[in-house]
Protein backbone atom coordinates (compact mmCIF):
# COMPACT_ATOMS: atom_id res chain seq x y z
CA UNK A 1 0.00 0.00 0.00
CA UNK A 2 0.94 3.66 -0.67
CA UNK A 3 0.11 6.90 0.67
CA UNK A 4 -1.91 7.18 -3.39
CA UNK A 5 -4.26 4.35 -1.42
CA UNK A 6 -5.18 6.51 1.52
CA UNK A 7 -4.95 10.19 0.53
CA UNK A 8 -6.68 12.09 -1.83
CA UNK A 9 -7.76 15.26 -3.40
CA UNK A 10 -11.17 15.85 -4.12
CA UNK A 11 -12.46 20.03 -4.88
CA UNK A 12 -15.53 19.15 -3.46
CA UNK A 13 -14.41 18.40 0.27
CA UNK A 14 -12.43 21.09 1.95
CA UNK A 15 -11.55 23.13 -1.36
CA UNK A 16 -9.47 20.82 -2.74
CA UNK A 17 -7.06 20.37 -0.38
CA UNK A 18 -4.90 16.57 0.34
CA UNK A 19 -7.02 14.93 2.94
CA UNK A 20 -7.14 11.17 4.53
CA UNK A 21 -9.55 9.24 2.06
CA UNK A 22 -13.14 9.02 2.87
CA UNK A 23 -12.61 11.58 5.13
CA UNK A 24 -12.28 15.70 6.16
CA UNK A 25 -9.12 15.66 8.01
CA UNK A 26 -6.39 17.85 5.84
CA UNK A 27 -3.05 16.38 4.99
CA UNK A 28 -1.25 19.28 6.55
CA UNK A 29 -3.52 19.17 9.97
CA UNK A 30 -1.99 15.82 10.60
CA UNK A 31 1.51 16.90 9.85
CA UNK A 32 1.33 20.25 11.47
CA UNK A 33 0.27 18.35 14.62
CA UNK A 34 2.79 15.53 14.04
CA UNK A 35 5.70 18.87 13.15
CA UNK A 36 3.93 20.10 17.42
CA UNK A 37 5.15 17.03 19.19
CA UNK A 38 1.75 15.57 19.25
CA UNK A 39 1.96 11.44 19.71
CA UNK A 40 0.43 9.41 17.10
CA UNK A 41 -2.08 7.98 19.83
CA UNK A 42 -3.18 11.36 20.75
CA UNK A 43 -3.54 12.53 16.83
CA UNK A 44 -5.52 9.03 16.31
CA UNK A 45 -7.37 9.53 19.66
CA UNK A 46 -7.89 13.28 18.48
CA UNK A 47 -9.26 12.26 14.59
CA UNK A 48 -11.12 9.31 15.55
CA UNK A 49 -11.84 8.96 11.70
CA UNK A 50 -8.14 8.15 10.69
CA UNK A 51 -5.94 5.09 11.41
CA UNK A 52 -2.47 5.11 11.96
CA UNK A 53 -1.70 3.81 8.56
CA UNK A 54 -3.54 6.86 7.54
CA UNK A 55 -0.62 9.09 9.56
CA UNK A 56 2.03 7.26 7.97
CA UNK A 57 0.65 8.17 4.57
CA UNK A 58 0.41 11.67 5.48
CA UNK A 59 4.21 11.02 6.19
CA UNK A 60 4.99 9.45 3.29
CA UNK A 61 3.04 12.37 1.09
CA UNK A 62 5.08 14.93 2.62
CA UNK A 63 8.42 12.80 1.97
CA UNK A 64 7.47 12.69 -1.93
CA UNK A 65 6.78 16.54 -2.09
CA UNK A 66 10.14 17.18 -0.27
CA UNK A 67 13.12 18.14 -2.84
CA UNK A 68 15.57 15.27 -4.43
CA UNK A 69 17.81 14.74 -6.22
CA UNK A 70 20.24 17.62 -4.68
CA UNK A 71 16.97 20.19 -5.98
CA UNK A 72 18.20 23.09 -3.55
CA UNK A 73 15.86 25.64 -4.78
CA UNK A 74 13.49 24.39 -2.23
CA UNK A 75 15.54 23.94 0.98
CA UNK A 76 15.17 26.20 3.29
CA UNK A 77 18.04 26.98 5.88
CA UNK A 78 18.37 26.12 8.72
CA UNK A 79 20.11 29.45 10.41
CA UNK A 80 19.83 32.44 9.29
CA UNK A 81 22.96 33.32 7.18
CA UNK A 82 25.41 36.11 8.69
CA UNK A 83 25.59 39.58 7.36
Amino acid sequence: MTWRDRISVDPLVCHGQACVSSTRVPVAVVLDNLAQGVEKAELLRSYPSIKSEDVDACIEYAAELAPKNNDTSRILPLFPKEG
